[in-house]
């Protein structure tokens, strides 16, 4: 091997650790110790530290399937798995210190029991991988997540339903950022929470595709060992094992599809704080927030800034950075486990924090949110956008609707040449465009009628609207129902710990 030239030691910079000598996770194939410095680099022990309680109720389903096998003696499994629950209390009590040096808390936690157990705490590793031990790890910790999100998400729709329930204010709707229809502020609450509803469906079909375990895959086959996988499957709250060994090591699509569902519950949240921030603005001024949400500027007395929605905005980057770093790490592996994936943590143990937080924001801002209702109803006083619905009165009486819209597009440019608002034309105006204009047609530029006037699926009709709020709240409840089914961690224990093994 070529020596490795020295550079002299940084006089501010502290010495790296020597390697503990006890660290099972080094191998004594090569009969040497890895270098500190890239054990140091290496490791994974810091941010896996939020997988230790799923790593300990796995590895107590674990060593329960193994005593009920028969590959552990009954007392050494009943000793092993006393000792993993009551590591698991001690962490989720926040009292854990786990032995420092390993490269995880997977084998920091073997060292754990065998300083404890002895030869007894050796035998917790039989038929299974660090690869399929991780693999679980991260499955259940996703699955968790998920349903933290989920039990977020229903709320905020619930709390978006009743708020459209509550309003009566009619504005206009926006496309290309102009005016275009009116619309009820109850129908844009609806268009602000489909999206949300649409990526809490994408959080429960990401909760069905992980509804699988992985333990007993073992390094990349399986296991010679007549081990249940069906019966950890069962411990652990999944349906089935896993159905290629191979496959499961170095599969991570469980954790794409959760930091998908991340990024699309962001990326809704963004694009409804946009319309808040404009909304807010006086250029705008279609909503007032509340002092409680808005912070004034440091300099400028007159200001109120959307500080919370700028932020929501501001959050979405960074789940859509999760998702690409994860695309971008798996894109090029081969089949079974690469240590690349060691690198997801971040990105996937960031992803529910970050959404959840972002979730409960918003929820508690938008219940400082009005909207002003006259000034809502000044983007509406020309008239110019319920254009479409006089070309519409003209369809109803047997006019082409080009024909209308020609006609129609004539008395806008009239209103724009004259300098006055569209609904401000006579009767003899709207004569001149078209014979079959008359004052009726004309009523139908009163902007609540046009809003009521839309009563197709979808539109804004009031009942039409009501089938949206309904539609809202049934995908809470069952977002909701998705959610609870998701057994805790604590309730996994609980079971484990009364299960025979023998």
């Amino acid at each position: 091997m070529r020596r490795r030239e020295v550079l002299p030691p940084c006089p501010e910079c502290p010495p790296p650790a020597p390697e503990p000598a006890g660290t099972l996770a080094r191998t004594a194939a090569t009969g040497e110790s890895m270098l500190p410095e890239l054990v140091a680099w290496t490791s994974s022990f810091e941010p896996d530290r939020v997988l230790t309680r799923a790593d300990l109720v796995g590895s107590a389903a674990h060593v329960t399937m193994l005593g009920r096998a028969g590959l552990v003696p009954a007392a050494d499994a009943e000793a092993l798995r006393r000792e993993l629950l009551d590591l698991f209390a001690r962490a989720t009590a926040g009292t854990l210190e786990l032995p420092a040096g390993e490269e995880d808390v997977h084998m920091a936690i073997e060292t754990e029991l065998t300083k404890k157990l002895g030869d007894v705490g050796k035998r917790v590793h039989t038929a299974r991988s660090r690869n399929d031990q991780v693999a679980l790890a991260l499955r259940l910790h996703v699955r968790a997540e998920l349903a933290g999100v989920l039990r977020e998400l229903g709320p905020l729709l619930v709390d978006l339903a009743t708020w459209a329930e509550e309003d009566s204010a009619i504005l206009p709707a926006f496309t290309h950022r102009q005016r275009a229809q009116p619309v009820s502020a109850a129908f844009l609450i609806c268009a602000w929470a489909q999206p949300i509803a649409r990526a809490g469906d994408v959080a429960r079909f990401a909760l069905q595709r992980l509804d699988r375990c992985p333990l007993g895959s073992g390094a990349c086959s399986g296991s010679s060992l007549a081990i249940d996988r069906q019966l950890v499957a069962d411990l652990l709250g999944f349906s089935a094992p896993t159905e290629n060994a191979l496959d499961t090591t170095g599969d991570r699509d469980f954790e794409l599809d959760f930091a998908w569902a991340g990024a699309r519950v962001l990326l809704s949240l963004s694009r409804m704080a946009q319309d808040l921030v404009d909304f807010a603005s006086r250029e705008f001024g279609y909503v007032r927030l509340g002092g409680q949400i808005s912070a004034g500027s440091s300099m400028m007395p007159q200001k109120k800034n959307p500080d919370v929605f700028e932020l929501v905005r501001g959050k979405s980057p960074l789940g859509l950075a999760n998702l690409v770093h994860l695309l971008t790490m798996v894109k090029a592996l081969p089949a079974g486990y690469s240590r690349d994936l060691q690198d997801d943590r971040r990105a996937t143990l960031e992803t529910g924090p970050l959404v959840r937080g972002t979730l409960r924001a918003v929820r508690a801002a938008i219940q400082h949110v009005e909207f002003d209702d006259e000034r809502c109803a000044s983007g509406l006083a020309d008239g110019s956008t319920q254009a479409t619905d006089l070309a519409e009165a003209l369809v109803k009486r047997g006019v082409p609707f080009r024909d209308a819209y020609k006609a129609v597009g004539a008395l806008v440019r009239l209103a724009a040449d004259r300098g006055v608002p569209l609904a401000s034309l006579g009767a003899a105006d709207a004569a001149a465009a078209h014979p079959l204009l008359d004052a009726s047609c004309l009523a139908v530029l009163d902007p609540r009628r046009a809003v009521e006037a839309k009563a197709s699926a979808g539109g804004t009709a009031p009942a039409r609207v009501a089938e949206q709020i309904a539609g809202l709240r049934a995908t809470a409840h069952d977002l909701a129902w998705a959610a609870s089914e998701v057994p805790t961690l604590e309730a996994l224990a609980a079971a484990i710990e009364k299960e025979p093994l023998s």
